[in-house]
């Protein structure tokens, strides 16, 4: 499938992209290479494949959450810019 120029800069457009007369012949080439390339792939039959919303299943890669004994107070509010009562002061950011 080839596409024309002004598709080209359709596309362009569409995309937000300022391109040139030189780069609208070398995406030409290439959006109509990809193209040619989806055509090949709508041949696949995939009637008997059910949808999916990602090729590769979900599964979680962090540790088991395991309760561990907290820092003391004074380690956590060493490097406090403010500290007021035995918390954090900040300034207010609301009224």
């Amino acid at each position: 499938m080839d596409l024309s120029a002004d598709e080209v800069r359709h596309i362009a457009l569409l995309a937000r992209l300022g391109i040139s007369d030189d780069e609208v012949e070398k995406f030409r080439n290439q959006l109509s290479h990809i193209m040619e390339n989806f055509e090949i792939l709508k041949q696949v039959d995939t009637t008997d494949l059910p949808p999916t919303a990602q090729s590769v299943n979900l599964e979680n890669v962090y540790r088991p959450d395991e309760p561990a004994p907290s820092l003391p107070p004074s380690d956590v509010l060493a490097n406090a810019p403010g500290q007021e009562d035995g918390s954090f002061k900040v300034n207010a950011v609301l009224e």
